[in-house]
């Protein structure tokens, strides 16, 4: 007879809290310098992709806080159900950490919402900074009125139990196509979604903002003729001359040669 062999999850590192000084960089810099940096270190699925905010210009930086749907049975979904006190949906409106970002594994769903706005409303007063799903939310312009970092793949008005369970909270999970980990890092802004492995926040924070400076540096130069090449991405030329510039204490880019 076959013994079944126990089963053990992938170690991984502990959470690292998220430093104030870390959180104020990654809530200036851009998502795309951020994957950027992270595929330096070798991180190449870390975009949130076909997620989009609810409005443009929003930004949102936290640690993750996971909710985990799968498909709804009849049996133990209904609306009935649903407003019990230990619907684990409602109970993460009440757990997740303030300054947290609530990450829904929705299994790219659509046929039913992911949350709405009374949820919404909810974190927003208990200070959380945004709410994710690869599946869609009901009530946005409710949403959009409370004014809470929002993205989703598409709306969608039909209520959660019709094809939805939520399983579990703060477990590792899968939300469009990325693996997220509770206390990874999720930085949102008008470009999409980024998750940064908390170790590696305070790295990647400083590589992104020193990459947005080099390009203020090359685009006042690229305005005024100079050709891509030799300019961006930098070339050692081009690099002595940003590190010169930094050096002297950025001065007005009009007396660079």
């Amino acid at each position: 007879m076959l013994q079944a062999l126990p089963v053990r999850a992938a170690s991984r590192q502990e959470p690292v809290p998220l430093s104030p000084k870390t959180r104020e960089i990654l809530g200036r810099v851009g998502t795309a310098n951020i994957a950027n940096a992270l595929l330096k270190r070798g991180f190449r699925n870390v975009c949130l992709q076909g997620i989009r905010p609810i409005r443009e210009g929003q930004r949102m930086v936290g640690p993750a806080f996971t909710l985990r749907f799968i498909p709804a049975r009849e049996d133990l979904d209904s609306l009935e159900h649903y407003a019990s006190d230990d619907n684990l949906h409602r109970r993460a409106m009440e757990d997740c950490p303030e300054g947290a970002v609530l990450v829904i594994d929705a299994f790219g769903n659509t046929r039913s919402s992911s949350a709405g706005d009374m949820m919404a409303l909810r974190l927003k007063h208990r200070g959380v900074r945004g709410i994710v799903t690869d599946g869609g939310f009901r009530d946005v312009p409710g949403m959009l009125a409370v004014g809470l970092p929002a993205y989703q793949r598409e709306g969608t008005q039909p209520a959660t139990p019709l094809t939805m369970h939520a399983l579990e909270l703060n477990g590792p999970v899968g939300c469009a196509g990325v693996a997220i980990y509770p206390g990874d890092i999720i930085v949102g802004d008008s470009d999409g979604l980024v998750a940064i492995p908390s170790h590696l926040a305070e790295a990647v924070a400083l590589d992104a903002l020193e990459s947005e400076e080099y390009e203020t540096f090359a685009a006042w130069h690229i305005e005024r003729g100079h050709s891509l090449i030799g300019m961006f991405p930098a070339s050692p030329e081009s690099r002595v001359a940003y590190e010169r510039w930094l050096r002297a204490g950025r001065p007005p880019l009009e007396n660079q040669p």
